[in-house]
């Protein structure tokens, strides 16, 4: 199984409140059968509005850790947000707060959504907007973000940060590691013994 226990890369600051799923992936997105390519599409509209918009700007492109504010992820209960996130590279996202469903879906794909006070994340936008090369680990072990001396306490429910480190966030692999169970429990069901294939 795949575990995620931390998340190095650099960062891209987007030090906002109340960044909702509308804004992270515009509804006109959301009629793709498969999520390929979606993650050209993240923030969308925003990066339209805003030249300057780090999704926009080369220094932050390799970004795998972002870092925004209160209640990221509020509005719409769609997986296409951090699936376009991801898409795009985003590989943890730390901010004060997030919305209840977006954090779930983040925990179901292996994205680390983890809390910090808003003093060390004002802080820590501040330092990657100084240096974007500046490299952040976010360690799910230790409950840790660090960078260049700097040490933050950053939080996770038990039960996401357990998933992740563990592997068992991904369903899928749990599954294909008991195709031997599985194929007994088929065998096992009358309605599917003694038909021809």
């Amino acid at each position: 199984m795949n575990q995620v226990k931390d998340v190095t890369g650099t960062g891209v600051p987007l030090f906002l409140d109340d960044i909702d799923t509308d804004r992270i992936i515009p509804a006109r997105f959301l009629r793709c059968v498969s999520f390929e390519g979606i993650g050209e599409h993240a923030f969308e509209d925003d990066r339209q509005q805003d030249a300057e918009h780090p999704f926009n700007q080369a220094k932050y492109q390799n970004g795998r850790v972002l870092v925004s504010g209160r209640n990221f992820g509020c509005g719409s209960s769609r997986e296409h947000a951090p699936q376009s996130l991801m898409r795009w590279g985003i590989q943890a996202v730390v901010a004060e707060s997030f919305a209840e469903i977006f954090f779930g879906n983040c925990t179901s794909l292996g994205i680390p959504a983890v809390c910090a006070e808003r003093g060390h994340l004002e802080k820590l936008s501040d330092a990657i907007q100084a240096d974007p090369a500046l490299e952040l680990t976010v360690d799910l072990e230790s409950c840790e973000l660090r960078y260049a001396d700097e040490s933050i306490p950053v939080t996770i429910p038990e039960s996401a940060r357990d998933a992740l480190v563990s592997g068992r966030w991904d369903f899928l692999a749990q599954l294909m590691e008991n195709q031997s169970g599985i194929q007994a429990q088929r065998e096992a069901l009358p309605y599917l013994n003694g038909f021809a294939s």
